[in-house]
C-alpha cells in the first residue's frame, strides 16, 4: 500500500463569490508501507478558466504568475501525478488534511472532463485526527503541528511544504489511522 499525503494550492479571491477555484499546485509524498517516504511530486498547474491568480492568491500561496504560465494543464500534470504514485499498478490512498483536496480533485476532473472515480481512495486525517485526540472539533494543521509539538516547515500554503508537513503528523499516528 502507498500512502499519499497530498496538499492542493487552488485559485483563489479575497471574498468569496462564484469563481471556481482551480488546481494550481499539487504537492505530494509517497510513503511505504515500512513507513518510508520514497519520494515527492510537485508540480503547478496552469488554471483554465481564470488564468490570471489574483494578487490575494499570489500573496497566499506565493505562487507568481509565471509559475503557472509554464504549467501543463489539469489533464496533463493529474496523468504524471497518478502515474508517480502508480495507479493502476499499485494499492494507494490519498491522505490530506480535510476533504477538500479531493473536492477539489474531483471537481477538476468534472472541468476537463476526466474520471474521477480515482479520488474515492481518500481519507481525511484532519477529521481522523479529532477523532484520535477526542477533540470537539477538527482543527487545523498547523494548530495540530503546534499540538504535537512539531515545526511548521517551509511556507504555508505550498502544496509541497504542506504535505510535508502533514506527512509529520501521518507519521506519527502511522498505526491509528482507519483505511477504508
Amino acid at each position: 500500500m502507498n500512502y499519499i499525503i497530498l496538499d492542493l494550492e487552488a485559485t483563489c479571491w479575497e471574498k468569496r463569490d462564484q469563481r471556481p477555484n482551480e488546481t494550481i499546485e499539487i504537492g505530494a509524498l509517497l510513503i511505504n508501507e515500512n513507513k518510508e517516504i520514497v519520494s515527492e511530486f510537485c508540480q503547478f498547474i496552469q488554471p483554465k478558466v481564470h488564468p490570471t491568480l489574483s494578487d490575494f492568491c499570489t500573496k497566499l500561496t506565493s505562487i507568481r504568475q509565471e509559475d503557472v504560465e509554464q504549467a501543463g494543464a489539469f489533464p496533463q500534470v493529474i496523468t504524471a501525478f497518478q502515474q508517480w504514485f502508480g495507479y493502476g499498478e499499485e494499492e494507494y490512498l490519498l491522505c490530506s488534511w480535510g476533504k477538500y483536496d479531493k473536492h477539489q480533485f474531483q471537481r477538476d476532473c468534472d472541468l476537463h472532463g476526466i474520471d474521477k472515480s480515482w479520488t474515492d481512495q481518500h481519507i481525511s486525517l484532519k477529521h481522523q485526527y479529532a477523532e484520535i485526540q477526542s477533540l470537539k472539533r477538527p482543527i487545523g494543521m498547523k494548530a495540530a503541528l503546534n499540538r504535537e509539538g512539531l515545526s511548521l516547515d517551509g511556507t504555508h500554503h505550498r502544496g509541497i511544504d504542506d504535505a510535508r508537513n502533514i506527512s509529520k503528523i501521518f507519521l506519527q499516528y502511522y498505526g491509528e489511522w482507519r483505511y477504508l
